[in-house]
């Protein structure tokens, strides 16, 4: 039965409008997150579905990507101790990228289609610097200080708004707002500040923090329906 269910679900999907969106979105750590990094980060996310849902056919599936950088550094430095006369800029980035799979339930048509989310997947969390000229902001040299990933699962609600209709390639354009709460397994990471550097013989130390990474997100975004 299952199995008829989901058959049925793919090749209706053929039939129905896929849809592409995208969002800017704020982070707010959450737990044992917030308490090691309190401030808000901000990036984006995009996703897609296989499907539009409606009243007929109210669940999709598809999948998430985001990018979300929760904190930052910038300095002005000597390119080395042997070549003092010669400035740069030092820009450190601490960073998560999340990918998940998505699935979302909304058995409504009209402007306003209210939904629900789930989402399983995971993140790759890091801290980059990046060495640029003075008179340029293309990194000259770039290096990845620390990484880990984490396991995440979560979910959201939202409400599109109808925006407009029959616009070339894509049949109806919406206004998306939504939240989602992600509950992120216990990882190794960087945050501002966590690295020094002994300026008399350039050893770096790393101050590594370790937590859970709950994070809550609100977004605001378009999704097309093509």
């Amino acid at each position: 039965m299952f199995t008829t269910i989901i058959i049925i679900s793919i090749s209706t999907s053929y039939l129905s409008a896929q849809t592409i969106g995208g969002s800017v979105m704020l982070g707010i750590p959450q737990g044992e997150f917030k308490e090691k990094v309190d401030r808000l980060g901000y990036g984006f996310q995009v996703h897609g579905t296989l499907w539009s849902p409606g009243v007929l056919q109210p669940f999709t599936i598809g999948a998430n990507f985001g990018y979300l950088i929760y904190g930052e550094e910038s300095r002005a430095s000597r390119l080395s101790n042997s070549i003092p006369d010669v400035m740069v800029d030092v820009d450190r980035q601490n960073s998560l990228i999340n990918f998940h799979l998505l699935f979302q339930v909304s058995p409504f048509t009209g402007d306003v289609r209210p939904y629900i989310e789930g989402l399983f997947g995971g993140a790759y969390i890091f801290t980059k610097t990046q060495v640029e000229s003075e008179w340029s902001d293309e990194p000259v040299f770039e290096s990845t200080n620390f990484d880990d990933f984490t396991w995440s699962y979560g979910g959201g609600a939202g409400i599109l708004i109808k925006l407009a209709e029959d616009l070339g390639s894509f049949s109806t354009l919406f206004l998306d707002l939504k939240a989602r709460f992600v509950f992120g397994t216990e990882a190794e990471y960087l945050r501002e500040g966590d690295i020094t550097i002994d300026q008399s013989n350039g050893d770096i130390y790393y101050n590594v923090a370790r937590s859970k990474t709950d994070l809550l997100t609100i977004h605001i975004g378009v999704v097309a329906a093509m």
